[in-house]
């Protein structure tokens, strides 16, 4: 079965930095699209991040408050696509999700704790 697995989460004060790792299950080269999406409590799931893998077209795409702060990408030979966060704000403070669009379908994964505090 298919899975993406994400891990990196964690508690940090405002202004740091963490980096977030989504890991598929199989080669990366079956999905189109890997996404990170984040929900924080009483919110809905929000669209974060996302970047193309099997794809002619190379396209990253961010929300406006991950712009300038947040940079998604990608290690092929670790089938990892990472979450580099900083500037860190409690607004930030979500559960992150990755997402992975693939061949054979959709998946989430587990979610990985983010908490920005003093």
């Amino acid at each position: 079965q298919v899975q993406v697995a994400e891990s990196g989460g964690g508690l940090v004060q405002p202004g740091g930095s963490l980096r977030l790792s989504c890991v598929t299950s199989e080669t990366i080269f079956k999905f189109y699209t890997i996404a990170w999406h984040r929900q924080a409590p009483g919110k809905q799931r929000e669209l974060v991040a996302s970047i193309t893998i099997n794809s002619y077209e190379r396209k990253i795409n961010y929300a406006d408050f991950a712009q300038g702060r947040f940079t998604i990408s990608r290690d092929d030979a670790k089938d990892t696509v990472y979450l580099q966060m900083n500037s860190l704000r409690p607004e930030d403070t979500a559960v992150y999700y990755c997402y992975g669009n693939g061949v054979r379908g959709n998946y989430w994964g587990q979610g990985t704790q983010v908490t920005v505090s003093s």
